[in-house]
């Protein structure tokens, strides 16, 4: 059963992840536009191709390190699926699952661009922020931070 949580919750971050990107990048035509504004100044649309993992780290355009970014978001993914599937409880899966959805979303990408297709731009409180994320970095974020609160293996879920 948690192993089926996970793949829920993987399923509609995805599918999130999906839907999000196609009506920036196709239906908006941000890649063109190159940014938009939303509420200024605290939230925007802003293209920006990822071709390392968070940041930009380790980016190249070399196609070695888009197929190693690949490969090791599918070992992850893999190890987290065995991880999971003995797990007591909900929170746990669902946050594992939330990693894995927003992994896969970022492996398509990288498949389909290239490179990751950031184009969320958060700004406050005077600060300009030059990074842009995505639906799948934010899952990923929060499944990882939900693994830190939630995972103790002593606690039962």
């Amino acid at each position: 059963m948690p192993l089926f949580r996970s793949l829920v919750m993987a399923t509609v971050v995805f599918f999130m992840d999906r839907v999000s990107k196609w009506i920036v990048i196709e239906f908006m035509d941000l890649p063109r536009r190159i940014y938009i504004e939303v509420y200024p100044p605290y939230i925007n649309f802003m293209m920006a191709w990822n071709e390392g993992i968070n940041f930009g780290l380790f980016g190249s355009s070399n196609d070695f390190t888009r197929y190693f970014l690949i490969a090791l978001a599918f070992a992850i993914v893999v190890g987290l699926v065995f991880w999971v599937r003995n797990k007591v409880g909900w929170l746990v899966p669902l946050c594992v699952g939330a990693i894995i959805g927003g992994a896969m979303g970022n492996v398509l990408d990288r498949v389909v661009y290239g490179a990751v297709a950031d184009f969320l731009n958060v700004s406050c409180c005077g600060r300009i922020n030059p990074y842009a994320f995505n639906v799948a970095d934010i899952a990923i974020f929060a499944g990882a931070f939900g693994l830190i609160i939630f995972g103790d293996p002593k606690r039962k879920r």
